[in-house]
């Protein structure tokens, strides 16, 4: 059965940036829902109801308010308490189909009211089975039209008599899902305009004592040069200044509501002075404090909710608008302005960031510490970084993920826009992960982020230096239009090791083209090398190194270009650095900081390894700029209902789940096109010799029995079986070994020789479906080569995962090998994650070993769990 998708308190944003409440309406709201229509003015109701006189609210109430349940929902908005809009879908008496209509209270026109129910409404429908809703419309409704074309739902239209009848597909396709972000968007920025640019800002809890919290927070913001009005609260100093500002008993004696409320008080205090900030009007609170319970913090957010208040924290260290100067942090030093977003979990992470952006001279342009994230988190930071036009680039810290689909989305769209770089947290595996089939034990925290990052179009690093490295590099120079690197030094033994680096960072080392090896040779010295790595000899002149520097670049084959430079008593060639068309990176072996941003924007760095992964994480932002993604494509063949009777039978009879027995595996992947070599099922001897005379050749025998999950291991297998006799022996000797327990055998077809890989899926708890997609066979745990990918896929991300394993060079081909069949592999995994991102409640599936051929793959075994899962909207606008 599908989650009732607003049971719970929903909260979402309205297009000024207003909180309301979404849920569902029942009996007990009957007399609010006849209020509202009785409050609709005349010129309302007439567009709404045709005609319908207040006389008859009630009537209206008595029917949206009437139990719910699959061919019949209502929803409200709440604002402050008061409803202020309805939206109802009634059965059609055609199947999947339902009427739909709403009603706004006249003061909330054109405030997104409409819209965001339509949205819920639209979830929620869809959970439960329906596919379209209609929608009969005065002509002369523009407003209502409106938000009908707005929601970006490919509505048809058809008009007679002054009528609009209108047909909404409930399809979650990429239009509909780009009108909603969009509107997000707009929304979400809105309602951080009074955290992230604050007229006014008050700190509750600074005391005169330096060194405490609420004191250098308050100092920060007043030496930061803050433009706005400030605050403070402490009723131990009331009525005097503290630390240069106006001092208050409480926020009831402010002389107008704030916009931000900075809160540093002991833990158990927070939910009460959070309430006196709603009281006094506030917009947004960042909360310090740490240490709160699971009670207070479930009382914190209420209160943020109940008065509209976005909220930062709790456990924080606060946050930063370098353009209006405020410093709301207790960091030991203010962050130079400039044009990085930070947005980070841990606050020392964010201290580090902020330090060393600050010292490199890139600056920071907004910080947000989120801390335990109960509100505010990096994905309200990358839409405030995409609508800014001061932030050019995105570093996030991100340690946990609240809603990942909804993450990569937007930071797939904010990454076109300038690059993204992250550190992968959390990577190692928990001791108490306990996984039955390979997939499940591939899936780990490290391989499902990295998925993650991969297809939201970020830079992920393996430690907080590499992502400085990277940073320098990204905030300097243009991004290289591939990956073929010149390497030019005055160390011979310093280029090669740079050279190598390249190839071990993926990236190229060509040969340079014969013209420009002839203009280096008529420019360096008579013992220099000019193929790549250039060496220009110890001897080299800063004019010349320069201008070599000049001429590599100018190498059609050269998309950027490393120079490393060893200092000698000749002269600095440090000052032959100086950027052009192409990208730049600077080695200076020997210098002191780890990378350093010369006068003239150039990142040099102290060794080649750190400047090549520079390089590298630059074209991998580069790649994905010249590469969109897409969209899933439309697969042929896809049977879902026969899909959702398989597993549904399964649960009914087993509600708590459980492995698929081999019949119910073999005909759920084949109702998505999945390839698998030709099988029969057998409960005895001789229908296994049949079933072998009918399939021809040799097979195998794959004994089912209860609870045997690994096969191979268990001696449930019989392989390379040629005719008759050898069938029926191969049976016995299974029946034997298992007994009563063996309820029957596949008899499938052996399959020739090739690339054995493993193409699975796991629904991961946070991340949703995972692809994963590595080396097959037994040794699949062994050898750990793998990638992963958020299903479902696009058909670039299904290339993206067959190349990334190291197993890759045999599916591509070699002198030694043929080419794989890279097409049918790819229709694979597409066909795998479209099956597991349709059907939640398949929670693991193995196709190992799957069999890569020149002319073809075919999956040899297959392992299908089931278990109930609850349907959950990623996309759906709603806070957290």
């Amino acid at each position: 059965m599908a989650q009732d998708l607003t049971s719970a308190r929903v909260f979402a944003l309205l297009t000024d940036g207003t909180q309301v409440e979404i849920r569902r309406l029942d009996a007990a709201d009957r007399d609010v829902v006849c209020e509202l229509h009785r409050g609709l003015s005349e010129q309302s109701l007439y567009l709404r109801f045709f005609g319908l006189n207040q006389a008859m609210a009630g009537q209206v109430a008595d029917r949206i308010c009437r139990s719910g349940g699959g061919d019949h929902a209502a929803l409200g908005a709440w604002l402050g308490g008061d409803l202020v809009g309805v939206a109802e879908y009634e059965p059609t008496g055609v199947p999947g189909e339902a009427d739909v209509a709403m009603a706004v209270a006249d003061r909330m026109h054109h405030r997104g009211v409409g819209t965001l129910l339509l949205e819920h409404l639209g979830s929620l429908a869809r959970a439960n089975g329906v596919v379209a809703f209609r929608a009969d419309t005065l002509a002369e409704n523009t407003a209502m039209l409106r938000v009908f074309a707005d929601a970006g739902m490919s509505a048809r239209r058809e008009a007679s008599g002054g009528v609009v009848e209108l047909t909404l597909p409930l399809v979650s396709d990429e239009g509909y899902l780009d009108a909603v972000a969009e509107r997000e968007r707009r929304a979400d920025v809105a309602s951080l305009q009074r955290l992230l640019q604050p007229r006014m800002v008050v700190v509750v809890g600074a005391s005169r004592r330096r060194g405490t919290v609420g004191a250098e927070i308050l100092r920060n913001i007043v030496d930061g040069g803050f433009k706005g009005t400030v605050y403070a609260v402490n009723p131990h100093s009331a009525g005097a200044d503290l630390h240069g500002v106006p001092c208050v008993n409480a926020l009831a004696d402010l002389p107008e509501p704030p916009d931000l409320v900075v809160i540093t008080v002991p833990a158990g205090a927070v939910p009460g002075v959070a309430a006196a900030c709603g009281r006094s009007g506030a917009s947004a609170l960042v909360v310090i404090s740490s240490g709160l319970s699971a009670a207070q913090g479930r009382d914190l957010l209420a209160i943020c909710r109940e008065h509209g208040m976005r909220l930062v924290g709790p456990n924080c260290l606060g946050i930063a608008n370098t353009a209006i100067g405020l410093d709301a942090t207790f960091g030991a030093h203010r962050p130079l302005a400039g044009a990085a977003g930070v947005a980070v979990q841990s606050g020392g992470v964010g201290i580090a960031l902020t330090e060393r952006l600050s010292s490199l001279g890139i600056g920071v342009s907004t910080f947000a510490s989120v801390g335990d994230k109960y509100d505010v988190s990096a994905n309200d930071m990358l839409m405030w970084w995409e609508s800014d036009e001061t932030t050019r680039l995105g570093i996030l810290h991100v340690e946990s993920f609240g809603n990942p689909r909804k993450f990569a989305r937007t930071a797939r769209r904010v990454a076109v826009r300038m690059p993204l770089l992250t550190v992968l947290a959390g990577r190692s595996l928990p001791g108490t992960r306990a996984a039955a089939s390979h997939t499940a034990a591939a899936a780990t925290p490290e391989i499902t982020r990295r998925a993650l990052f991969a297809q939201a179009g970020i830079v992920a690093t393996d430690d907080l230096g590499e992502l400085v490295d990277a940073a320098a590099l990204l905030a300097t120079q243009p991004p290289p239009d591939g990956p073929r690197v010149a390497v030019v030094s005055n160390a011979g033994g310093g280029g090669v090791l740079a050279a190598d680096a390249c190839a071990d960072a993926g990236l190229a080392v060509p040969v340079l083209g014969p013209a420009t090896q002839r203009r280096l040779a008529d420019l360096l010295p008579v013992c220099a090398a000019v193929a790549n790595p250039v060496d220009t000899t110890a001897a080299v002149s800063v004019e010349s190194f320069h201008r070599a520097l000049d001429v590599v670049a100018e190498d059609e084959a050269v998309d950027a270009v490393l120079a490393l430079v060893a200092p000698t008593a000749l002269g600095d060639l440090r000052e032959a650095l100086a950027g052009g068309g192409k990208p730049l990176a600077g080695v200076v072996l020997g210098q002191a900081e780890t990378v350093a941003i010369t006068d003239d924007g150039v990142p040099c760095y102290a060794y080649p390894e750190n400047a090549v992964r520079a390089l590298a994480h630059a074209w991998s932002h580069a790649r994905r700029l010249g590469a969109p993604p897409g969209a899933p494509p439309t697969l042929p063949g896809l049977r879902p209902d026969e899909a959702v009777g398989i597993t549904a039978g399964f649960l009914a009879a087993y509600p708590d789940g459980g492995w698929l027995p081999p019949v119910d595996t073999f005909r759920l992947l084949e109702s998505y096109g999945l390839p698998l070599a030709p099988w029969r099922w057998a409960r005895s001897e001789d229908e296994a010799a049949a079933a072998a005379g009918e399939l021809g050749g040799p097979v195998a025998l794959k004994a089912h029995v209860p609870g045997v999950v690994h096969k191979t291991a268990a001696g449930a297998l019989q392989l390379d079986l040629h005719g008759d006799k050898d069938v029926r022996g191969a049976f016995r000797r299974l029946a034997d070994r298992f007994g009563g327990d063996l309820e029957g055998v596949v008899v499938q077809a052996m399959a020739d020789e090739g690339v054995e890989v493993l193409c699975g899926a796991v629904q991961e708890e946070v991340f949703g479906a995972v692809v994963v997609f590595g080396a097959g066979g037994i040794d699949t745990d062994a050898l750990a080569d793998r990638a992963a990918r958020l299903a479902p896929l696009t058909a670039q991300e299904a290339d993206d995962l067959i190349r990334e394993p190291r197993l890759s060079v045999l599916l591509l081909g070699h002198p030694a090998r043929a080419v794989g069949d890279v097409g049918a592999l790819r229709d694979t995994l597409l066909r795998l994650s479209r099956l597991v991102a349709d059907h939640p409640e398949i929670a693991e599936l193995d196709l190992n070993p799957t069999i890569v051929r020149p002319d073809g793959v075919v999956a040899v075994d297959a392992r299908v769990r089931v278990a109930p899962r609850s349907t959950w909207d990623p996309y759906l606008r709603r806070l957290r």
